[in-house]
């Protein structure tokens, strides 16, 4: 991909994407969380390199993102936390909105062996077909056999799954 493609990091909060972003000299980067003190964090770590990104606070199912803008759409655990079927159904209308024909969507959740529960709250888990059906004929599986164990600060296991579809 060009550096100079549009990219949205959904529930980034102090992920170190962005930052391994910005080291790899990318150049338009967004991140959206719905939470004030993670994007703050975020900014503080970054420093002056901060004012390079677009920081988005909102709900990404009532955010107002620009139309057929983003080239990649990246969400690792955002998306299971959603456990409305309209909530699932606001979240897929953005990002078909949202992201140019031809673009990347790569979305993780906590696969069918991961946790029932993430901090307290409820979640839903997908394998890979379940993950790719919830977005529909609209996006083009381009993977969906990625598979990993995060291993989290508290000392436990969490299995991700991974879906990397193109818009079609």
């Amino acid at each position: 991909m060009d550096k100079s493609g549009q990219i949205i990091d959904i529930g980034g909060g102090i992920s170190t994407l962005v930052d391994d972003l910005l080291a790899n000299d990318y150049k338009n980067v967004s991140v959206l969380d719905i939470s004030a003190v993670s994007l703050q964090t975020a900014r503080q770590r970054l420093g002056s390199q901060a004012k390079k990104i677009n920081w988005i606070e909102a709900d990404i199912t009532q955010a107002q993102l620009p139309h057929q803008f983003y080239d990649v759409w990246h969400d690792r655990a955002v998306f299971h936390f959603l456990t409305k079927a309209e909530d699932r159904q606001k979240y897929v209308e953005a990002v078909r909105r949202s992201v140019r024909q031809g673009g990347h969507v790569i979305v993780a959740t906590f696969a069918p062996d991961g946790p029932e529960k993430c901090s307290g709250l409820d979640i839903v888990r997908y394998d890979e077909d379940a993950l790719h059906n919830e977005f529909g004929d609209d996006f083009e599986v381009v993977d969906s056999t990625r598979r990993e164990t995060h291993h989290t600060p508290f000392g436990t296991d969490q299995k991700f799954v991974y879906c990397y579809c193109r818009k079609g």
